[in-house]
């Protein structure tokens, strides 16, 4: 007398009722829209063979029925989408190198997806959608420290992610979120693991620690805090090589203590912890190995382009700032993060020594 059929996505139903009124009630996931995407097949298919009770030729049935194609030019359901925000920066490009050009990803920059834009909530079918990839940041610590600066730094980091979150929880979506070592005030005298209280020192870390907070509120969460972030463009590493090549003998801090963090790693990090549906919450995420100073790491690129390690001198951070003009950002002493959690999901960091050798050879 009553039956009920579950149907997942992308798997075809249909139904004929035996006698008149019949009632045959469902329910489902979404109502219809004019902008989704639906699927239909001819229910005279051969290569189906329903067996239907009532022939097709004595049904009552509408002609757009009769008009539906045959199984092989049926378009399939697609994946459900992934929306990368952010895709233009640094770690944008190592995704989409990490992630290929797949149909169901859309990558997007600032001019394609503004999160400051109130529209933004609106501007897509999100139902349509199954991941959000915040890929996007304000990293200009020492600029963060103005007017303009902190302003477009809580922009960036705490208002965009809190408004990703909001989609994200109203739509069951997955949030991954890249967040930083500057959340720590980098006192502690051990790597920092993902249960320590923040404790950001200045407005960057501070609006850092706020995004997190608003996205650890959606269910389905990742935020991988990372430290010391090089990818493609200017970083510390290039500017090292280009001085040691030039001729000049450097300066650099050596009272802080962390890994470099490539943003190859952090993008097979995210594909790691997506397709291996790892427990959703907050992971570190650096390159593996023994923790460097700034000035130590100075030193093994010198050595790595052929120079004399010992051309680089290590100065105090207070020192290296003396006579900066403009502010200047505190920053964490130890950066060094904790990396048990994400290798118990059976991710393997890679060595940073390794990587910064192939990264020079590049």
């Amino acid at each position: 007398a009553s039956k009920a059929i579950f149907v997942p996505r992308g798997v075809g139903n249909s139904y004929q009722t035996l006698e008149p009124d019949t009632a045959y009630t469902y329910l489902v996931n979404d109502h219809w829209s004019a902008d989704a995407s639906y699927s239909f097949l001819n229910l005279a298919d051969e290569t189906a063979a329903i067996s239907w009770p009532i022939p097709l030729s004595e049904v009552e049935i509408s002609e757009k029925d009769l008009a539906h194609p045959r199984l092989a030019d049926v378009m399939p359901i697609g994946a459900r989408k992934t929306l990368v925000v952010g895709a233009g920066g640094q770690l944008g490009r190592a995704l989409r190198d990490e992630l290929g050009d797949l149909p169901h990803i859309e990558w997007t920059t600032r001019a394609e997806f503004d999160l400051g834009d109130p529209e933004a909530a609106t501007s897509r079918r999100w139902r349509d959608y199954d991941t959000i990839i915040n890929a996007g940041a304000y990293t200009a610590v020492d600029l963060a420290e103005t007017r303009d600066g902190r302003r477009d730094a809580w922009t960036a980091n705490a208002a965009g992610p809190a408004a990703l979150a909001r989609i994200a929880g109203e739509y069951g979506l997955t949030l991954v979120h890249v967040s930083s070592d500057y959340v720590f005030d980098g006192s502690a005298d051990r790597a920092y693991r993902e249960d320590d209280a923040v404790c950001p020192l200045g407005v960057y870390g501070q609006s850092k620690a706020a995004g997190d907070l608003a996205v650890g509120m959606v269910p389905r969460h990742y935020v991988l805090r990372t430290s010391w972030v090089i990818g493609e463009g200017k970083n510390f590493v290039r500017t090292m090589a280009s001085l040691a090549e030039r001729g000049i003998d450097p300066k650099v801090v050596d009272d802080q203590r962390g890994r470099l963090t490539f943003a190859t790693e952090i993008a097979r990090a995210i594909a790691h912890l997506l397709a291996t549906g790892a427990p959703y919450g907050t992971y570190n995420i650096t390159g593996a190995g023994e923790p460097r100073t700034w000035a130590e790491l100075a030193a093994d690129i010198f050595a790595l382009v052929g120079a004399d390690r010992s051309r680089v001198s290590g100065v105090s951070t207070g020192e290296y700032f003396a006579g900066a003009e403009g502010p200047v950002a505190p920053r964490p002493l130890n950066s060094v993060l904790d990396l048990v959690k994400i290798e118990g999901t059976g991710f393997v960091p890679r060595d940073a020594g390794e990587q910064l050798e192939e990264y020079l050879r590049s």
